[in-house]
Parts: C-alpha cells; structure tokens; sequence
C-alpha cells in the first residue's frame, strides 16, 4: 500500500512526467467550512428520509447514479458559500466543489451505496490517470469524497458520508493494462 502523495508521484513517473503536487493537506478553516455547508444544506433540503425515484429495471450502478444525483439535486441548491458542478471529461473526479468567495475549487468525488460497513473491502477506484487533474486543478489540491447512503429496497437517502482525504491517506494500487479497439485494429496480432 501507498500513500495517497506516494501513489500521484508515481503514477506521473509511470506517465513520463515530472511529478507535481497533486494532493495537499486540508486547512481546518476550509474542511470545516465545507462540513458546515453540507450539514446545513442536508439539514434545509430535508434530503434524509427521502426516497430517491428510481427508473424500473435500473442496474445497480445506474439506481446509485440515479440516487447521486437526486442527492445532488436536492441539496446544490441549498448550500451556501459553495456549488457542486460538474467536471468535464472522463475519470476522476466526476464533480468540482467551488468556494463561492474566494473562486478555489477542490476536486469532489461522489459516491452512492445501500450500506456502509466500515469493515467492507470493496474497491471504489479513485483515480487511474493524473491527466484531468493536472488540466483541471492546481496546487494544492484538496480532495474530497462524498458518499451517500441509502436503503436498498426503499431508495430512500438514510445518511451522507463526507470524507477529506489527505497525503497520508493509505490507497490500494493496481496496475492494470488495457486494449481499445483502435489498439487491436492497429496490433500486430493474429485475429
């Protein structure tokens, strides 16, 4: 395991670039403006208890997006110093979170799941190449991992999950290799 810092040095050593920082350690006059701002938008939005709608025959994956955004849906419009928007382009993170008053925006993860187990070991893949945060961001950075919780029959939200990752943050790396069709059309394979 690596730490969060030692993963986004590496991954840009393995992209060919000179590393940058790409993760800083939150300030707490930031981290608890942001935690002050959700609290009072999930407060005023009346989001828990709320059952997201969910499109029949939905996948897993697509009832969490549907529930993300619903979640999304209800709350932006409640927060103050600060807006959720998107963040062009494939990877992560999916959404930029922009302070109001001094322009800063700080890259913001969404997530949904019908339950949090703090013993589950599942994967929830944060970054794979530093491409978008070094178009989108700069230093520092500061990020942040939003998940909501909900009832997996009922859809309904039951809690929201802030969680401000540091340089420290230990992350699991997997190095993993891929084709697209353009590369098998080029490869000098048999096919």
């Amino acid at each position: 395991m690596n730490s969060f810092f030692e993963y986004y040095n590496d991954l840009q050593r393995w992209e060919g670039l000179t590393p940058k920082p790409l993760i800083a350690t939150w300030p707490p006059e930031i981290r608890n403006a942001i935690s002050d701002s959700f609290q009072q938008s999930v407060s005023s939005s009346n989001i828990i208890g709320l059952q997201a709608p969910i499109r029949s025959g939905s996948s897993n994956q697509s009832i969490g997006n549907q529930v993300e955004k619903f979640f999304i849906d209800q709350v932006g419009p409640c927060m103050r110093q600060f807006v959720i928007g998107p963040c062009s382009g494939a990877g992560y993170p999916d959404k930029t979170l922009r302070n109001d008053s001094t322009g800063e925006t700080y890259p913001l993860e969404f997530k949904a799941t019908s339950h949090w187990n703090p013993k589950d070991t599942n994967r929830r893949v944060l970054t794979s190449s530093s491409t978008k945060l070094r178009r989108n961001f700069a230093a520092p950075i500061y990020h942040l991992l939003a998940t909501v919780i909900y009832g997996s029959s009922s859809h309904k939200i039951e809690h929201f999950r802030l969680d401000f990752l540091e340089p420290e943050n230990l992350v699991n790396v997997r190095l993993e290799a891929s084709v697209n069709h353009k590369l098998l059309s080029a490869g000098e394979h048999y096919n």
